[in-house]
């Protein structure tokens, strides 16, 4: 046996562990024979910090060391000592699951990822096992993107468990997993993932030539990522999907799309994105596609009103009071003579307390959240009608806004829209109608000309697709949405075959039942008059 391994020791085809680091990146210090230097190099490397433990092993002849921050006692006695002590293996290296380097460097990552660090005098070899302590939360439905029909779970801080939600509902091999170590201090797990043989690889080489130019010392979060990463920065609309759902990001993948997830985030980003994207739900294809429709329409009219709807108010009161119906002209004229302030000035004072109002509800603790929307909306709006501040309407304008905003399925569109609110109130205010038109037009100017990773934001409006437009405002049946959106670039366009070939089947058999009925009608007719004629 000793020959043999002898004479397999250098074989340079045996299979290698596959490591997430990129290995070429570190830097190179080659552990040394002696004991003591390696265990005195690691200490200078961590500057002496007092949550890394030495554990002298065999009279000082080999020595564990390990964060007891980051490793699990538990598993570092059952893993290691159990086996040394039992006399399970007589090498350190025959435990299951060991990793050997004689770089000291790698060796410091690894210990910094949970690892612990078995080294032994004489030998320059150090042992890698992974102890991590792991804290992980159950699988709960996320918050901010909750759904009456569907799935109801939602993704965690531990990367691990966010590929496994992923993989668990997508078992094919073409399911294809990139790993990065992204920020220089932080060294944080990064995951990018997409459909081979679907996904675009130009869109690939380009998400993947993009996250390698991130020279940061953290990466804390997707967040951080999407902001390096995307097409403009200076722009107001989210150009990544933001989502804490694991079937919708499968439903994008299986679409063309890819998901890049971090180690420490629930938050997944998906690109390339489009506007009509983000006003797409998960229970939009669990209920009947008329309803689905029906919503959807809602939710894209919401737009209008949560960016405009205050506007119009004030051009209408300021400049183009003949718009109003006769009817409703002196309770409007009333209630606003009573108020000292123009219009324009009431709309961002009632815009301003509204934000103030919804950020202190999701800064303070649950219970006094909901409190402070319940004072802030009665008590708070009735009180500045009562002193002459703000009209009535003005208050109805502003709660049906801010009620506009939160329909969007997206936080961070719906954040959007509230900023956008704030230009076209001062457009409405000096320039009435003519300033709202300007306003909307900039708007879709800019829509129609940014971008997502080469995808046009707008389509599939702008270019016009007429085929796309049958999941954009509306949502026809599943069964008809037998391509791929042409703005995910999907190589593979075809996503299904014909799925209602029984009903033709039936249409046809019923078709053959009526033929072979008149057929028999017909004959028996015949034959009666034929008995007639002879009697």
């Amino acid at each position: 046996m000793g020959f043999f391994k002898r004479l397999f020791r250098g074989d340079h085809t045996k299979i290698q562990d596959r490591q997430i680091t990129d290995q070429s990146q570190e830097p190179q210090q080659a552990s040394s024979s002696k004991l003591s230097i390696n265990v005195e190099y690691i200490l200078q490397a961590l500057n002496q910090t007092n949550d890394l433990k030495v554990r002298v092993l065999k009279k000082g002849n080999a020595a564990l060391l390990y964060l007891e921050s980051l490793a699990d006692q538990e598993k570092v006695q059952a893993k290691i000592f159990a086996p040394l002590e039992l006399g399970h293996v007589d090498n350190i290296s025959d435990i299951p699951n060991s990793k050997q380097t004689l770089n000291l460097e790698e060796a410091i990552v690894s210990l910094l990822s949970g690892h612990a660090l078995y080294m032994e005098d004489g030998s320059s070899k150090v042992s890698m096992f992974d102890v991590t302590l792991v804290f992980n939360r159950s699988t709960e439905e996320p918050a901010n993107e909750k759904v009456v029909r569907g799935s109801h779970d939602g993704f965690v801080e531990n990367l691990m468990i966010n590929i496994n939600l992923v993989r668990k509902r997508i078992e094919h091999r073409s399911l294809t997993i990139k790993y990065y170590k992204l920020g220089k201090k932080t060294n944080t797990s990064v995951a990018l993932m997409y459909m081979d043989g679907i996904t675009d690889p130009t869109i690939v080489e380009e998400v993947d030539k993009r996250m390698k130019s991130i020279s940061a010392d953290m990466i804390h979060s997707p967040g951080y990522v999407e902001e390096f990463i995307e097409d403009q920065s200076s722009s107001p609309f989210p150009q990544m999907l933001n989502t804490e759902r694991p079937d919708r990001v499968v439903a994008n993948l299986m679409e063309g799309r890819v998901a890049i997830m971090a180690e420490g985030s629930p938050t997944t980003l998906i690109a390339p994105s489009t506007f009509f994207m983000f006003y797409q739900a998960p229970d939009d294809y669990n209920m009947r596609w008329f309803t689905g429709t029906f919503v959807r329409l809602i939710r894209l009219f919401s737009f209008i009103i949560a960016i405009g709807l205050p506007a119009f108010y004030i051009a209408v009161v300021s400049f183009h009071f003949e718009v109003i119906p006769d009817e409703l002209i002196i309770p409007v004229k009333a209630s606003i003579n009573e108020i000292a302030y123009p219009p324009i000035i009431e709309a961002l004072v009632m815009v301003i307390i509204i934000e103030l109002i919804r950020e202190a509800g999701i800064r303070l603790p649950q219970p006094i959240g909901q409190t402070i929307g319940i004072v802030g909306g009665l008590v708070i709006g009735d009180a500045v009608v009562r002193a002459g501040l703000v009209s009535n309407l003005m208050v109805i304008v502003v709660a049906l806004t801010a009620i506009a905003s939160f329909v969007v399925p997206s936080n961070e569109l719906s954040t959007t829209l509230r900023l956008l609110t704030f230009p076209l109130i001062f457009l409405a205010g000096s320039l009435g109608f003519v300033g709202i038109m300007f306003g909307m037009m900039f708007i879709l100017i800019h829509l129609t000309r940014l971008e997502s990773f080469g995808v046009p934001y707008f389509a599939p409006v702008a270019p016009l697709s007429f085929v796309d437009l049958k999941d954009t405002f509306v949502r026809l049946p599943l069964y008809m949405m037998r391509k791929r959106p042409k703005d995910a670039h999907a190589i593979s366009p075809v996503a299904m075959g014909p799925s209602r070939e029984w009903k033709e089947s039936e249409q046809s058999k019923q078709t053959g039942s009526k033929e072979i009925k008149s057929e028999s009608t017909t004959k028996s007719n015949s034959n009666t008059n034929s008995s007639s004629q002879s009697d």
